[in-house]
C-alpha cells in the first residue's frame, strides 16, 4: 500500500524532532543559540488543543532531551507545560485580545515561569536551586520572534 502525498504529517514531525535533537546539542555547545523552549511550549499547547497523541509524544521526547541537556528534573517541563496549558493559557487568552500579547506572555511563561517552577521543586525536594543566566533575556527576545511566526 502506498502512502498518499497529502498524508506526510508524521514524517514531517519526525524530521522536526531529528532537527531539534541536533539543534539542541548544538545549543548546549554554543550558548548564543536559543534552546527553543518557548517554541516547544506553543507547539505543545497546539498539540494538546488538537489532541494529536503522536505529536504530543514527540514533543515530550524533545522536552526530555532539553531536560537532559540542561540537567533539570525529569518530566518537570512536561508537567509544567501541562499546568500552563490547563490553567494559565486560557486565562491569558481570555484577558488579552491581541495575538502579540499572548505570544510574549507565553514566552515569558516558558522561561521565567519554568525557572520559578524549578525553584519551587528544588525547595520542596531539598535540591540545589536552579541557576539562571543572563542569556535568558536574549533567549526571550529571539524566541518571541520565532513564536510570532508560528
Amino acid at each position: 500500500m502506498q502512502r498518499s502525498l497529502s498524508h506526510q504529517n508524521t514524517l514531517i514531525t519526525l524530521l522536526y524532532v531529528v532537527v531539534f535533537v541536533l539543534y539542541s546539542s548544538l545549543s548546549s555547545i554554543y550558548p548564543m543559540l536559543p534552546p527553543m523552549f518557548a517554541v516547544l511550549l506553543v507547539l505543545f499547547s497546539q498539540a494538546l488543543k488538537n489532541k494529536d497523541t503522536l505529536y504530543i509524544a514527540l514533543l515530550s521526547f524533545c522536552l526530555l532531551i532539553f531536560e537532559a541537556n540542561n540537567g533539570y528534573i525529569l518530566f518537570s517541563s512536561i508537567i509544567y507545560f501541562y499546568i500552563v496549558y490547563k490553567f494559565l493559557l486560557p486565562k491569558i487568552s481570555q484577558n488579552f485580545s491581541c495575538i502579540s500579547c499572548v505570544n510574549i506572555s507565553s514566552v515569558l511563561l516558558a522561561y521565567i515561569g519554568y525557572f520559578l517552577f524549578l525553584s519551587l521543586l528544588s525547595y520542596i525536594f531539598l535540591l540545589p536551586a536552579p541557576y539562571i543566566s543572563y542569556y535568558i533575556v536574549y533567549y526571550i527576545v529571539i524566541e518571541f520572534f520565532f513564536v510570532s511566526l508560528l
